[in-house]
């Protein structure tokens, strides 16, 4: 099994054409966006926890996970709204024993480099707006 190539330039282009020519009839082949970088993750992990120390929801602290969440689902309902949904957008269905609703698909793990920054540029508005203090000082917006 071959691992998945990255397009860097013309040289890396070719080589991937003749591994495609080369292809037994039957395989696929699959062309997408580059999925999110680590410092990506790091740092809406980061925006996360801090949100999490500063915000209150319907009245009370929420954990970081439950923020994480909460701020995914409105980032994917934002971005539904702008016209640029996410690529792999969520649904809510009913639970197993129809009492309660479930979150389903939206994963951050799923996210491409563009959503992933796009996700950290919602964060950085949801926290101007909410009052967030950045524990990181390269996440205060400029004055």
């Amino acid at each position: 099994m071959m691992r998945p190539l990255t397009i860097t330039g013309e040289v890396a282009r070719k080589a991937i054409c003749r591994h495609v020519l080369a292809a037994p009839d039957g395989h696929v082949v699959t062309i997408s966006e580059p999925k999110k970088r680590r410092i990506q993750e790091e740092k809406y992990h980061a925006m996360i926890c801090d949100i999490a120390k500063c915000c209150t929801f319907m009245g009370k602290r929420w954990h970081e996970e439950d923020w994480k969440r909460l701020l995914v689902d409105a980032f994917a309902k934002a971005m539904r709204d702008a016209g640029t949904p996410i690529h792999h957008d969520g649904r809510v269905v009913p639970s197993l024993d129809m009492k309660r609703v479930v979150q389903l698909g939206i994963q951050t793990r799923e996210f491409w480099v563009r959503e992933a920054a796009d996700f950290i540029e919602y964060l950085f508005a949801f926290g101007e707006e909410n009052g967030v203090e950045w524990s990181d000082p390269f996440t205060k917006p400029e004055e």
